[in-house]
């Protein structure tokens, strides 16, 4: 059987199935970014969250996708995934961006960008993922992303740069003092996911004041503005997205990449359901 994993800043998603694509299990786990958790971590939550009645020793082809996993970092998690499903045959390791081309596109070359805890983009030429705007990471870029969101709230926040009923209705939300907040994001691990779990706070006031669209219409004009436009004849492509926030904020990203001469393509709220019809359709 073929397991597939792609794992995000925040959680990995599992899917084991046949080769003709038939589903025999699906659960998460925490995500496995290898800059802030460690081999024998990943190894004990995987065996936490395998499911009842999953045979390990069925599992022969494993394809892991993951945030912050680049090609150095590949042989590491091998090792790790290899820890826990020993029979497997082949361990496939890839970064979170090839999981979005395959998932979107399939074998067609194309766009294909992340816009979900973290973001990330590159083109694709139907089988290999090719050139790459670095998105930088939470500290220093990931414009687009939940993270930035949060991030970019809480700044304002304590900054006091929004109107004040914004300022009450974010402060009972965050319910730390502005040392606090702080101290979360520079002391306490995961970042990102802090800032990022705030993106939802966000989809659901867009309503109650101009700040909230205005934020996150700025966000993803950064994001076209510091990566996208980088590309080169970008505007010769569709804007195909995975991930929470390129889902649930379509409404305020398709103006911004109509602004930039794009056109939305595929948006996608997850990989999976692509990177399993990737994995077992011969095309």
């Amino acid at each position: 059987m073929i397991l597939i994993a792609d794992s995000g800043a925040t959680k990995t998603e599992w899917a084991l199935v046949e080769k003709d694509g038939t589903l025999r299990f699906h659960f998460y786990s925490q995500g496995y970014n290898p800059n802030y958790i460690s081999g024998p971590e990943i190894v004990a939550d995987i065996r936490a969250n395998l499911p009842d009645g999953l045979y390990v020793p069925a599992v022969e082809e494993i394809y892991f996708y993951g945030a912050g996993v680049t090609p150095l970092q590949y042989p590491f998690m091998e090792r790790t995934l290899r820890e826990v499903f020993t029979a497997a045959r082949e361990v496939f390791i890839a970064m979170d961006t090839l999981a979005s081309c395959r998932a979107l596109l399939q074998r067609k070359p194309g766009f294909a960008a992340i816009l979900g805890t973290g973001s990330n983009s590159c083109l694709y030429d139907g089988c290999n993922e090719g050139l790459n705007v670095d998105s930088c990471g939470f500290i220093l870029g990931d414009e687009g992303s939940g993270g930035y969101l949060g991030k970019r709230l809480i700044t304002d926040y304590i900054r006091h740069n929004m109107p004040e009923n914004v300022y009450a209705l974010v402060g009972k939300e965050l319910g730390k003092n502005n040392e606090e907040l702080i101290d979360q994001i520079y002391t306490k691990p995961f970042p990102n996911r802090f800032c990022a779990q705030y993106a939802k706070f966000i989809h659901d006031h867009m309503d109650f004041d101009p700040y909230f669209p205005a934020l996150v219409t700025e966000s993803f004009r950064l994001f076209f503005l510091r990566i996208v436009t980088h590309y080169p004849d970008y505007q010769q492509y569709t804007f195909n997205s995975v991930g929470s926030v390129g889902y649930y904020f379509k409404e305020w990203l398709a103006p911004v990449a109509d602004a930039f001469g794009m056109r939305l393509g595929v948006i996608l709220p997850a990989p999976m359901e692509g990177l399993i019809q990737y994995h077992t359709h011969e095309q």
